[in-house]
Order: structure tokens, then C-alpha cells, then sequence
């Protein structure tokens, strides 16, 4: 059975959206790790705003992203959503139940990777279905936007790894 791995951008105050605030702290020990996760990674598994934004911008960039970028692009994707019609971009749509789509692609491949997707990252980790959060904490504090997890969300979980870049960036792996 196949794992599925979050990679998230959060600053101090657990805001997750908009990730311009990490410009500053992104550096080469960031880069190398990001090229990591995605190089292992068999499919996407993104929401709908992830998907129609990262769509947007993802293939204007191949050319000054290299190696990355001609992956991600031509990575395959699910995308869960209940209003696109049209997919793009190497993307398929579930349809129905997407606790059990999700669990069918865990029995398809080996490595799974969601990329932002708040919504579905929070319905994922309620089904009990992410096997390993690599969440990067950024030092700075935004004070308002939409924060990682949806209130009330509730998950145990341990430290498996740890590492601080050196620009203040504490990379922190845990799983449940």
C-alpha cells in the first residue's frame, strides 16, 4: 500500500494561504528538499483551488525550474472537486467518494503527494488517510489569513524528523 505525504507552508501563526510571506526564507537547503519530495512522488493529489492555481502558473515555468518543473508538470494528478468539468494539465477528477478514491490510489502507487489543498488536507487527516506531514514553519507571523487546520480539526501526532535551515525555517516531519 502506497503512503501519502503533505508537503505545507505555514508561518508561526499556522496561516497556510498565500505563501508569499516565504520569499524571504526560501533558500537552497529548501529548494533541494522540495526537489526531493516531488521526485518521489508518483501522482499529485491536490484540491481544486491548489490544482486551478498551480495549473496557472506551473507550466510558464518549466524552462527556469529545470528538471522540478518538468516534473511537476508532467506529473500525474487527481484533483478532488465537485465543480471543474474540463481536467487539464495531466489531471483526473474524482468523482464520488473521495475517501475511497483516495484509498484506491494508495492501493495504486507508491507515493502520493498533496501540495497545499487545505480543504482536502483537512478531509484527508479526518479519514485518517496521510500517512506523513512535512510541514516547513516559516519565522514570521502574517496575523490573519486562513490557518492549516480548520477548527476543530483534532490529530495525534509524532515527531519523526527535524531540521531548521539557515534562514529560520524549521522543517518538521510527523506522522500519526
Amino acid at each position: 500500500m502506497g503512503k501519502i505525504y503533505a508537503v505545507e507552508y505555514v508561518t508561526l501563526d499556522g496561516v497556510f494561504e498565500e505563501p508569499s510571506w516565504s520569499g524571504p526564507y526560501f533558500n537552497d537547503e529548501l529548494q533541494d528538499w522540495q526537489f526531493q519530495n516531488t521526485m518521489a512522488a508518483d501522482i499529485q493529489l491536490l484540491g481544486r483551488v491548489t490544482y486551478e492555481g498551480f495549473k496557472e502558473a506551473w507550466p510558464a515555468m518549466e524552462a527556469e525550474t529545470g528538471e522540478f518543473g518538468r516534473k511537476f508538470n508532467a506529473m500525474p494528478k487527481q484533483v478532488a472537486t465537485t465543480t471543474l468539468t474540463e481536467p487539464e494539465w495531466n489531471a483526473s477528477f474524482i468523482q464520488g467518494d473521495v475517501a475511497e478514491a483516495v484509498r484506491r490510489l494508495k492501493d495504486e502507487h507508491d507515493s502520493i503527494v498533496v501540495n497545499g489543498s487545505g480543504n482536502l488536507l483537512n478531509y484527508l487527516t479526518k479519514h485518517n488517510l496521510v500517512d506523513e506531514y512535512r510541514i516547513m514553519v516559516f519565522p514570521v507571523v502574517v496575523g490573519s489569513g486562513r490557518r492549516l487546520w480548520d477548527e476543530g480539526t483534532k490529530v495525534a501526532l509524532s515527531l519523526a524528523n527535524s531540521w531548521t535551515t539557515k534562514t529560520g525555517v524549521a522543517v518538521l516531519t510527523y506522522v500519526p
